[in-house]
């Protein structure tokens, strides 16, 4: 893998970028203060912006590792005001692979945003990483969330049985994935 840390991709209708401090009040207000957002998830919403201020104090202290990769998710109409985020929440460097994780904001649910992101990832991923794997999950109760995997060309592997756990409990585990050879 070619680690290169996370870099500004633009999209038809996105622009994917690191998060700066600033973002804070627009990452509660938008998705991390929604119960229904985050439901599915294996954070809590946030009570506050002194907990959306924190989490985004860790991001932008981390982007200084190339093997770091976290995006806000901007709709160019809207600004530079994120609606959600898009990430690499795991890495394995044995097998060239990346989990990519991702949630958005309610207002922009079935507008196909979230799918353009994960598709704009994941052409970074497989031409600027070089990676070989990408992968992703969801709670099966949470089938929006893979119509954006099978959107993006993934394929289905298996559910896992009690594998998971988030804002529900323990949970079974969709899981999807694509390899570089398939695109």
């Amino acid at each position: 893998m070619k680690h290169c840390g996370t870099q500004r991709i633009v999209t038809e209708r996105l622009v994917l970028r690191k998060f700066i401090y600033e973002d804070a009040d627009a990452m509660f207000r938008n998705w991390a203060s929604d119960d229904e957002v985050t439901r599915f998830l294996t954070w809590p919403t946030h009570p506050n912006t002194d907990v959306s201020k924190f989490v985004i104090k860790d991001w932008i202290d981390s982007y200084s590792d190339e093997k770091y990769y976290q995006w806000a998710i901007v709709v160019k109409e809207n600004g530079d005001e994120p609606i959600g985020c898009i990430s690499a929440v795991r890495v394995n460097e044995d097998i060239s692979m990346v989990h990519i994780g991702y949630c958005i904001g309610r207002a922009w649910w079935h507008q196909g945003i979230t799918s353009e992101a994960m598709k704009a990832v994941m052409d970074f991923f497989f031409e600027k990483v070089s990676v070989n794997r990408i992968e992703a999950r969801f709670d099966p109760r949470n089938s929006n969330s893979g119509k954006v995997m099978e959107k993006c060309g993934m394929k289905y592997e298996g559910t896992m049985r009690s594998a998971d756990r988030n804002n529900q409990g323990i949970c079974d585990a969709c899981c999807y994935a694509l390899l570089k050879s398939e695109r």
